[in-house]
């Protein structure tokens, strides 16, 4: 298909443009930015009179599987494309694990045209839980782009050493979460005054540091490339600005809940606000900010792990962590950018430039994405920068409307997804 986009302001933050420029179509990839090429007959027109051109979002850590792990769910990726994201990571399914290649096979298969593109991560051991490190090699065969151990962290060190072996051979990458496992264990919400208030076992930033110090010795030992995901304290951000200095090959992101939460807003032990890793006090979020502005982290994420009510029906702490994400990225990167008055193109650069360097870093064989110049994968998304829409869970596409943000007013609403040179979405009026 052959589409131009007219009268848009045009925003790509990889090249600095902020404009209003028509983008022009063509199998797939961006042929012209500004003016028509020669003999260019568009099949279709987009008039974006009003709307943001942005490249198609990136999104890091979103979990769009069905419950059991058979294959992907269709509500989750009509979730990813109205919030604007073209191209998302997939973290390991703790009870699917992609740990053989026909796992990873299966996540690869996509029902049809003009979906987001997936990238998933492969399991480091065996039932993510072993002591067996998987044959990585075979994975990445197969279609993973990293390999990571799930949300539990790696308890035994000397299987970490021996996964940073087998990768840094690949010269693949490790997509670890930081955090040591014993300290983690039994608690449901960051440690400190306001835990001790409510009566509930606290997560020590201690188990996001200790992590790091292993994470970063066995790395200088090694070799090997790492992507730190989720990272949430300002202690555990002083070591990763530490260890870019040092030349450490590491890449980090943070999550949407942690750039905008703190764990006072668990208020009186409201589960939509249970999440993994958990909020933390105002002094982490302060340098959360920090390093998103400064790009000691490279993106933001939707961290997106959707689950219906049940899973929040409970206690506190015997309730399901995670939220819904994926349709609120966009949004919540743009009210860091209003709430810091931080420059618009910075904040959007977190959730498309960035995480697209990130994949390039781990995956250098991917397509270059989260740019709309002249040969790119027309992969983008149109926006209404200065809409204001309350989060309705029940008006969400994704299958579980469970959020922190739910009746908040916020900025920004994606009007339409192409993806491939193919309009995937469309926000109805």
């Amino acid at each position: 298909m052959r589409l131009h986009i007219a009268n848009g302001r045009l925003i790509d933050p990889a090249h600095g443009v902020d404009g209003q420029h028509d983008l022009y179509i063509a199998q797939g990839r961006i042929v012209a930015v500004g003016a028509a090429p020669d003999g260019f007959q568009a099949d279709r027109s987009l008039d974006a009179r009003g709307l943001a051109v942005l490249p198609g979002l990136i999104d890091l850590s979103a979990r769009v599987g069905h419950a059991g792990g058979a294959g992907l769910a269709p509500a989750e990726l009509r979730a990813a494309l109205a919030g604007g994201v073209t191209r998302l990571v997939l973290p390991p399914d703790p009870q699917a694990p992609p740990d053989e290649p026909t796992k990873v096979e299966a996540l690869m298969r996509h029902p049809q045209d003009g979906q987001c593109v997936v990238h998933p991560l492969g399991a480091m051991t065996v039932g993510l839980a072993g002591e067996t490190l998987t044959e990585m090699a075979l994975l990445a065969q197969a279609g993973c782009i990293a390999f990571a151990q799930g949300e539990t962290g790696v308890a035994d060190t000397r299987v970490l050493w021996g996964a940073m072996r087998y990768a840094s051979g690949l010269g693949r990458t490790l997509w670890l979460r930081p955090q040591d496992p014993w300290l983690a264990r039994g608690t449901s919400i960051a440690s400190g005054a306001y835990a001790e208030r409510l009566g509930l076992e606290g997560l020590p930033a201690q188990a996001e540091t200790v992590a790091l110090h292993t994470i970063f010795e066995l790395q200088r030992a090694t070799g090997a490339r790492i992507h730190l995901a989720r990272l949430s304290t300002a202690a555990g951000l002083d070591l990763l600005r530490a260890a870019r200095r040092e030349g450490l090959p590491v890449t980090a992101d943070v999550s949407v809940n942690s750039l905008h939460l703190t764990d006072v807003d668990v208020g009186f032990f409201d589960t939509n606000y249970h999440l993994n890793p958990p909020l933390r006090g105002q002094r982490d979020r302060d340098a959360i900010h920090a390093a998103l502005a400064d790009g000691v982290v490279d993106a933001l994420c939707s961290d997106h792990t959707p689950m219906d009510a049940r899973g929040k029906a409970a206690p506190y702490a015997a309730s399901t962590p995670g939220a819904t994400g994926l349709e609120l990225l966009l949004s919540l990167a743009l009210k860091w950018s209003r709430d810091s008055r931080r420059p618009i193109g910075e904040a959007l650069a977190r959730v498309t430039s960035g995480p697209a360097a990130v994949l390039r870093a781990v995956a250098p064989h991917i397509e270059a994405a989260g740019h709309l110049g002249v040969g790119a994968p027309a992969d983008l998304c149109l926006a209404d920068l200065d809409a204001e829409w309350m989060v309705m869970p029940a008006a969400l596409q994704s299958r579980g409307g469970q959020t922190p943000f739910a009746g908040m007013m916020l900025p920004g609403r994606v009007r339409a997804t192409v993806v491939g040179g193919q309009p995937a979405w469309e926000t109805p009026v």
